[in-house]
């Protein structure tokens, strides 16, 4: 029997901006209909947790009341980000204790018909925390105990926007050491997808170096043209992955009609002015 799986991602929950709220709960009572058989939030499920307790809460809250079975690992407005020069929220690990204290685990194993299912956190991918490399730990003791299952890995952030082989330190990827690290893990085992969100944009072009990328779009915003590159396509919307238990499946972004296309840029009281594109 085919497995329904919902990815959800950049939800941005928080009472303080009631659109992002809006719009979550239009999807919700979707959902609710329509009865997936899990969802996964592939991260920044909430505003500001990195900061704000109530902000986690809040998101739990709202998934809480889908009335479905729902997995999460957390993004860079839930726990922080890669500790480069100039980053605002250092992924740390009182922030990572905040988040495993109001959503539980940041990463999971799930074994569903015909596959596993392997969640991990990109944010810590980039740090020297323990837990750092205990997820490294889980990640090969997940991938060597398959029962030859097929494998589809979600996380927050891409490995790359185009070439495995990129070198720059971006704001919108894995750093490269990591990904190589990662990707060195996990290309032997040939998962058959790895989906993710953080770009706030869809795509799914095929194989990246041996690698299916597929890219969820936010269900809160879009980030405008002024401030971000066109890669993919800037729709709010959701991500359905019809899974066979003999390994094959189907993935499609799904529009949601009556969802609000808010532009990031154009609220700078959310997170600050967002720095324009070079002309």
């Amino acid at each position: 029997m085919t497995f329904r799986l919902t990815q959800i991602s950049d939800t941005h929950l928080s009472d303080r901006v009631p659109g992002f709220r809006a719009n979550f709960d239009l999807l919700a009572e979707h959902l609710r209909a329509a009865r997936p058989d899990l969802v996964i939030n592939t991260g920044d499920i909430s505003l500001d947790g990195a900061d704000r307790a109530e902000d986690l809460t809040m998101a739990r809250d709202a998934h809480e009341e889908l009335g479905l079975d729902w997995l999460a690992v957390p993004g860079n407005h839930d726990i922080g980000d890669d500790p480069l020069p100039g980053c605002r929220q250092p992924a740390n690990a009182e922030r990572l204790a905040r988040w495993r204290a109001h959503l539980g685990p940041d990463t999971f194993v799930r074994d569903v018909p015909g596959w596993r299912l392997i969640g991990l956190d990109t944010q810590i991918t980039a740090t020297s925390l323990p837990e750092a490399e205990e997820q490294m730990e889980m990640l090969v003791e997940a991938l060597h105990g398959t029962g030859g299952r097929a494998v589809a890995v979600f996380m927050h952030k891409p490995f790359c926007q185009e070439r495995m082989d990129e070198t720059d330190n971006t704001y919108w990827c894995i750093q490269p050491g990591p990904r190589h690290r990662i990707v060195d893990l996990i290309l032997p085992q040939r998962p058959a997808f790895i989906a993710n969100g953080h770009v706030h944009q869809w795509r799914d072009r095929g194989l990246t170096e041996g690698l299916r990328q597929i890219w969820g779009p936010s269900a809160a915003f879009i980030v405008g043209d002024a401030w971000q590159e066109t890669v993919g396509e800037k729709s709010v919307g959701f991500v359905e992955h019809l899974l066979h238990p003999d390994g094959s499946f189907e993935s499609r972004m799904i529009p949601l009609p009556g969802l609000v296309r808010h532009d990031i840029g154009a609220m700078p009281e959310i997170y600050g002015p967002q720095k324009r594109l070079a002309a």
